[in-house]
């Protein structure tokens, strides 16, 4: 029977839980072991249980190999990992990289869009193009990453990183910069969509009937940072829908027919992540489940 197994590595957004220099509630509380503490946004899927791809990789991929025994040295330098994936070029998405670069061969796949950003930063040349062989992938284009399963690109709304911002900004813009990935595995699909700022029909009609879906949860409200004085930004403005209200993704993704939908890429600010609160519980009557770094989903 074909599966996708999937592993959450890092649950949270960009900055972790907590985040280094935070001292929102949430920060405090992990800092305090009081709610568990979480990595930053990466996932690995396989299909076999033994080949592995890596969907995005995080500043913390690191100490995320050394919590998943999956991704453990099979032998001196033998190694489960096959290949890298990356849905953008934020800098939580590929600054993990350049961990990755002690010689160890894997294939690199993004957009062509994503590829130029990589290669227009000479810090990223210390991972050997020879070692590790750079595969463009277009849009729609399906791709096998590991033995057994395919991925998909997909344009998403989104915005481009922070640091390729100039002056006007559309944060919903459809494009290379923001991508989700479908991974199918036979006639089993699930989807990676780690960061998305409007669910619109094209995308529901997409997700319709998938086993499985990881979904954008970086905020609960839209104005959540700035009511809690820890910045001045809103999550529409980040490139990410809110989780709560009418134009959140709860309320996008009510009647959709699915299998299971998890959330990810939380904020260290999201109320969400506290066992107990009434934000999560409300999320989790609406059919979600909150991730959590070690969370394993077989689709």
């Amino acid at each position: 029977m074909q599966q996708i197994r999937a592993r959450i590595l890092g649950a949270a957004a960009g900055g972790g839980l907590p985040q280094w220099n935070c001292g929102c509630e949430n920060c405090r509380m992990a800092r305090a072991g009081d709610i568990p503490a979480q990595t930053q946004s990466s996932l690995a899927v396989s299909a076999n249980g033994t080949d592995w791809a890596i969907l995005n990789a995080s500043p913390d991929i690191r100490a995320q190999f050394a919590a998943t025994p999956e991704l453990h040295p099979t032998g001196l330098r033998e190694m489960p990992l096959r290949s890298v994936l990356l849905t953008n070029g934020d800098i939580d998405h590929v600054a993990g990289l350049l961990t990755l670069r002690e010689m160890q061969p894997f294939t690199l796949f993004a957009t062509p869009g994503i590829h130029e950003v990589i290669a227009g930063n000479p810090i990223f040349a210390a991972l050997d193009c020879a070692v590790v062989p750079r595969a463009p992938l277009a849009l729609e284009e399906p791709a096998e990453i590991v033995p057994g399963l395919t991925a998909t690109l997909f344009a998403v709304p989104g915005k481009v990183p922070l640091y390729m911002e100039g002056g006007e900004v559309v944060t919903d813009l459809v494009g290379e910069q923001t991508v989700g990935v479908e991974l199918r595995a036979g006639s089993v699909r699930a989807y990676y969509i780690p960061g998305c700022a409007r669910l619109d029909e094209a995308l529901r009609a997409r997700l319709t009937g998938a086993a499985l879906v990881f979904f954008d949860g970086t905020l609960w409200r839209d104005n959540e940072m700035i009511a809690a004085g820890l910045g001045q930004k809103t999550g529409r403005r980040m490139g990410h829908m809110s989780m709560s209200g009418s134009a959140g993704s709860i309320a996008a993704f009510d009647g959709l027919e699915l299998g299971r939908k998890v959330f990810v890429h939380m904020n260290n600010t999201n109320p969400v992540l506290r066992p107990g609160a009434p934000e999560r519980a409300e999320a989790e009557a609406a059919g979600w489940t909150i991730g959590q770094d070690g969370m394993e989903l077989i689709a």
